[in-house]
């Protein structure tokens, strides 16, 4: 299989746009995730200078990242991050939706790592997901778990569609349509004489 890495539009995107990232409050309750991140693209040369902005000013200065390159078509050995090189790894044994962050001065946080082309409403509901203090659910679990509601959505949605396309019929519970009877125009009042 052939990727091909379109090298302008995700870097002009992921310049020009914040990195979007659902950190977990501040807590003694420890979790296996510190939070999550949805890149715009699977581009890490041009994800991870937004990535490391944002949390140097949250968690103090990034120094490594630890990737697994099953989800990242190219795994860069150093990203230039604001006039310094941020030291880019990679591990087939992580966890493919995981990315590790170092700090020497300050330790290591894991995020869930969304893959790009995740729509709006899944997304959001991992970011909130991967940002509960204490959760014990890895992110395997947690793209596992969206996996299933996703589907479930999905068929519901389709189970809708079908209903709205055959006019919203009333069905028997075996499954055939019911016949309607349709209510009389007016009907007769209490005390007023049948008018």
């Amino acid at each position: 299989m052939t990727t091909i890495l379109d090298r302008t539009a995700p870097r002009d995107l992921a310049a020009a746009s914040p990195a979007r990232l659902s950190l977990t409050p501040k807590t003694a309750l420890a979790g296996q995730l510190d939070g999550a991140w949805w890149p715009y693209s699977r581009d890490l040369e041009a994800e991870l200078p937004a990535l490391a902005a944002v949390l140097d000013e949250t968690w103090g200065r990034i120094t490594r990242v630890s990737v697994n390159p099953g989800r990242w078509p190219v795994v860069p050995h150093t990203v230039a991050v604001a006039g310094r090189v941020l030291h880019v790894g990679w591990f087939t044994e992580q966890d493919p939706d995981k990315l590790i962050l170092l700090s020497y001065t300050v330790g290591r946080w894991d995020l869930l790592v969304i893959p790009p082309e995740t729509e709006p409403a899944a997304a959001a509901r991992l970011m909130a997901a991967a940002a509960i203090p204490g959760s014990t659910l890895t992110a395997g679990v947690l793209m596992a778990n969206e996996s299933v509601i996703g589907r479930g959505l999905r068929d519901t949605r389709r189970r809708e569609a079908t209903w709205e396309d055959e006019g919203g019929a009333c069905m028997s519970p075996f499954g055939s349509p019911m016949s309607r009877t349709p209510l009389p125009l007016a009907l007769p009042l209490p005390g007023n004489g049948g008018r």
